[in-house]
């Protein structure tokens, strides 16, 4: 079954076709790249599915649930969102950790980050680094352990690894395609998504997959 379905999803910003009549079927487990030129739209599904942004026609469904105004929280609870440009607010990466394990809609996950930082290679005194001197590539990385701790099984990333040198871009790749309960959205131009064997590959603008 279908865990994100459009069907004959139209969406348009000032007049113009940004998603023409979409049908478009994600199963559970499914590692899908969408692919297509930069500023094409491909962003506007997670949008979509996430009800930042509603299609002009058609349906987005979850779980066979339109999203609109009623199922919307439930959606957001499932899926994690990473896109490229990170922020993760102010003071230090522990002190983020224990807000974010403090709340309570997260108060049944265990925040244990010291295996995934180290596969990550994120050492441990990170944890006691102001966020605003963190690279890109750490912002990055942290925003995935957060994601992961979060206990969601649907991932939308965004140009996840932009900020990555080319291990760290294999390692993180690996780490998600090697998840079979996840079911993951990534919209990506890196060879590292787009040659994977695991994935399939969505053309945005032809509407078709490639493999």
């Amino acid at each position: 079954m279908a865990v994100i379905e459009f069907r004959n999803t139209h969406l348009s910003f000032n007049g113009k076709s940004v998603i023409r009549n979409l049908s478009l079927n994600i199963d559970k487990g499914d590692k899908v790249v969408v692919s297509g030129k930069s500023g094409s739209g491909k962003s506007s599904l997670l949008s979509l599915v996430l009800g930042f942004i509603q299609p002009d026609s058609g349906q987005v469904l979850f779980d066979n649930i339109p999203v609109d105004e009623r199922s919307v929280w439930d959606v957001r609870k499932r899926v994690a969102c990473i896109d490229q440009d990170v922020s993760l607010g102010t003071g230090t990466v522990h002190g983020l950790l224990a807000f974010v394990s403090s709340l309570k809609a997260n108060s049944h996950h265990s925040f244990v980050p010291d295996k995934l930082m180290a596969l990550l290679e994120l050492e441990d005194d990170l944890l006691h680094k102001d966020i605003k001197d963190l690279s890109g590539g750490e912002r990055q990385r942290m925003a995935i352990v957060i994601a992961v701790l979060l206990g969601r099984d649907v991932f939308f990333l965004d140009e996840v690894t932009a900020s990555l040198d080319k291990h760290l871009k294999k390692k993180v790749a690996g780490y998600f395609t090697g998840r079979e309960d996840w079911t993951c959205v990534i919209v990506s131009h890196d060879p590292v998504w787009l040659d994977n064997s695991v994935v399939r590959v969505f053309d945005f603008e032809e509407k078709v997959w490639k493999h």
